[in-house]
């Protein structure tokens, strides 16, 4: 980063009980925010362990870590509202049955690993997202902060032109 541009600092969030394949991207990732760091690219990261889903409703959700998880959520939701993104690939509801009652409930399915981007403590990014057509990956945004280009909805922004 430039001097008078703090680099930022990551959030990686990573579930626990991984599908087929993804362990390797989750440490291919850290590989290169470690590179990131070295590089002073990035002022520092931390990786954030969550499971595969969240109720609002329920027990988990009342606990620190579920209360963090829902308003980390919630955050994105609003960076998303606010920057005319869509992070439906990164966040899907879905309804589960209960194994102890009939009862079904709403769960937020957690995504394998997301990325969040603060920069001086305000939220600048979240991936995966995707505007229009085009899905903003978390590997994309790494390689922008990597060559110091802004994210590619900034870029996208700074490029219209008003005639």
């Amino acid at each position: 980063m430039t001097e008078d541009t703090p680099a930022p600092r990551i959030e990686l969030y990573v579930r626990s009980l991984l599908p087929d394949g993804a362990h390797e991207r989750q440490e291919a990732v850290i590989d290169q925010l470690d590179r990131l760091e070295r590089e002073d690219e990035i002022a520092g990261y931390n990786v954030v362990v969550w499971g595969k889903q969240v109720a609002a409703e329920s027990a988990a959700a009342n606990t620190e870590e579920g209360k963090y998880i829902l308003n980390r959520v919630a955050e994105f939701k609003q960076w998303a509202l606010s920057n005319n993104v869509s992070l439906e690939s990164f966040y899907q509801n879905s309804e589960t049955d209960s194994e102890v009652t009939d009862d079904a409930y709403d769960t937020m399915v957690l995504p394998v690993m997301g990325l969040a981007e603060y920069h001086e403590g305000e939220l600048a990014h979240v991936a995966p997202c995707t505007k229009g057509d085009v899905v903003h990956t978390i590997v994309d945004r790494l390689e922008r902060l990597e060559e110091g280009e802004p994210s590619a909805l900034e870029q996208t922004a700074t490029d219209v032109s008003i005639v």
